[in-house]
This record gives C-alpha cells, structure tokens and sequence, in this order.
C-alpha cells in the first residue's frame, strides 16, 4: 500500500476532500447570500430549526445555545447520533415521505454524495463559505460545505502509560503488552471512523486491522466515546475516536495525551447543508449562515477542539498546529463507493 497523506498546509488538504465529492457543475452555483433582516424575521415566524447532526451532544448544545443567544425567538432541536445513524434515518424519513431535518451535519462527506445524488439537498451559500472558506471545500452547486474538520489521532491515559513507553505509531499497537488495554470504535455507527478505517486500510493495510483484532480491543461505538474509556482508565490506549474531544478532556486536566501516528493522522471533514425538503426553509437558512460564519467557527476550534478551514479563524495557542500534523488523504467518493465492504470486513475481524 502506498503512504499516500496530505501535504501540510489547509490548501494543499483542501485539495483532497470536499472537491472529491462530485463533478464539477453544469451551471453557476446560486449567489452567496447574508443573514439579511428579512431571513432573520421569516425565520422567527417559523420559531424553530432541527438540527440532525454527529458533533458530540455537548458541542452541539453550545452551538444550539449560541445561535438562539444571537437569534432570539429560533429555538433549536438538537438531534444527535453516529453519522451512519443520522444517514440511515434520513434515509428512512425521505423513503417514507417524512421530512423532519431542516439542517444536517455528518463525518461521512460520503453521505453527501448521495443526498445531493438523490436531490435531497436544497442550494445555499453563506456569505462567509463564499468569501473565507476554500473552493474546494464547497459543493460547487452550493449543496453544503466543510463545516468541521476532525483527526482521528491515537490517545492514552498518562497515569497508565508512561510518555517514553507510549506508541508512536498504529503499527506499535500491535505489540503483544497492549493486549486487553486498547478501545477503540466502530466504523458501522461512527462516519468519522468509517472514514478513518478508509484511510487507514488504504495507507498500511486491512493486515493491520486483522491483528489489532486479535489485541482483545474493547470495541464501542461513537467516536466520542473512546476519550471517555480514557479518561476514566478502563482502557490505556485509544486506537482511534476524535482529536477534539481528547483536546477537550486534557484541556480540562484530565490525565490525557495525544499521538499523531507516524503513518499519518486521518482526516474526516464534516459538511454541513440544508435539506430540500426543510418544514422550517428560512430557520434552516439562517441556521446554515451561523455554521459557517467565524464567530460559530471559532467556537468549535476554541471550545470544541475541532478545526476549520474559514480564513479568519485562528488556532488555539498550546494546541500542535494542523500544518505540523502529517495527514492521511481524505477521500469520501472513495469511501461512498465501498463503504458496505468497509464495514463487512471490519465486522469478519473484530466480530462485532
């Protein structure tokens, strides 16, 4: 397998993600548009917007919360699950005529792919996606954009493990004395770990994951909830699971700290649209404008630990910069199109 992985700026990991996700189009994207006083009032008649989302709950609270602080009068409803969730109900909701998302957020670009294939997405382009975030990470028919971007990095508890013994690398897991003390979580519920098996088994193997599973792993199965077996030290090693909430957690003092493999850390971009059929248009509209506008952006990278490609945002101080990251490629049209073999083989190793 080749070592294929992202070149360390934001434009050169841009030019592998969200451009990936589709041909270019065949007429002009819709023009950008602002959170003009009409929208914000045509929103307030409507009073609500469901939010169908994979950020984890308490992130996506404080979002909800400093959206309604800003809009007075929008309430917003908080639908959280694993990525593959949120697509497998979408998928049963619009099958069956009922369309209760207004606004959705994955892990899985891959989703994408196909609610804009299926014409379940409605065009909308933020001002600040059209002046501040790179081309290439928006949906040249203005279908979505990167919202969030994630690492899946390695993590461990710092009272179980020594700095000088800790791993460095996926491969250094494999080493017979983390047996029975490694969590990790499962691509079947997580898009960030589907996303981040992709990556890995394409960079240096499915004969990796074939003996990781032999390591007595305790398999779970949010991103989110590997961190947590961390913190609390029912697991030393994480294989796998989200920067951001290890960040999180060590910021707070927890006994946390984060490895960037030497094969490459995966990248998983999360976008973010509107559904076509929205039972709330304009609350979604207004809703997708606070996303992606910098003071939401900066929200998530200061308090939520994630990162963003908007221009004016900046990282947070003590935190290693994304360009000093070495990166795995982010391929969602690749992961779209195997994402059942992903998930089978996963399954045959780790039998569950």
């Amino acid at each position: 397998m080749s070592k294929s992985y992202a070149k360390t700026s934001l434009a050169a990991i841009a030019a592998t993600a969200l451009a990936m996700l589709g041909n270019p189009a065949s007429a002009a994207p819709p023009e950008p548009t602002k959170a003009a006083p009409q929208l914000i009032e045509a929103a307030k008649k409507e009073g609500k917007v469901v939010w169908y989302t994979s950020v984890d709950l308490p992130m996506a609270e404080k979002i909800a919360k400093a959206f309604e602080v800003k809009y007075p009068g929008v309430a917003v409803r908080v639908e959280r699950s694993g990525a593959e969730r949120v697509f497998q109900r979408i998928g049963q909701e619009y099958s069956s005529k009922i369309y209760a998302a207004d606004a959705v957020n994955s892990s899985d670009a891959a989703h994408f792919i196909v609610w804009k294939r299926d014409g379940w997405l409605m065009a909308d382009v933020p001002e600040d996606v059209a002046k501040y975030f790179p081309k290439d990470q928006q949906d040249p028919d203005g279908m979505f954009a990167a919202f969030r971007v994630t690492l899946s990095p390695i993590g461990y508890n710092t009272t179980l493990v020594k700095k000088e013994e800790a791993p460095k690398s996926f491969k250094d897991l494999l080493d017979p004395k983390w047996s029975g003390k490694i969590v990790k979580a499962h691509p079947s519920y997580s898009g960030t770990i589907l996303t981040a098996t992709y990556q890995t088994a394409r960079d240096i193997g499915w004969e990796y994951f074939e003996k990781l599973s032999q390591q007595k792993v305790m398999q779970v199965q949010s991103a989110t909830d590997p961190s947590k077996k961390l913190s609390v030290g029912e697991r030393a090693i994480s294989a796998d699971g989200t920067e951001y909430n290890l960040l999180q957690l060590k910021e707070k003092g927890e006994p946390i700290e984060i490895v960037y493999p030497t094969e490459g850390t995966p990248l998983v971009v999360g976008p973010s649209g509107i559904m076509k059929n929205a039972p709330n248009p304009n609350a979604a509209k207004l809703f997708n404008h606070f996303l992606f506008s910098v003071e939401c952006q900066q929200l998530i990278v200061d308090v939520g630990g994630m990162r963003s490609f908007h221009s004016q945002v900046k990282e947070k101080p003590g935190r290693t910069p994304l360009k000093q990251i070495k990166l795995m490629k982010e391929d969602p049209a690749a992961v779209e199109k195997q994402v059942e073999e992903i998930k089978a083989r996963y399954t045959k190793y780790f039998k569950v």
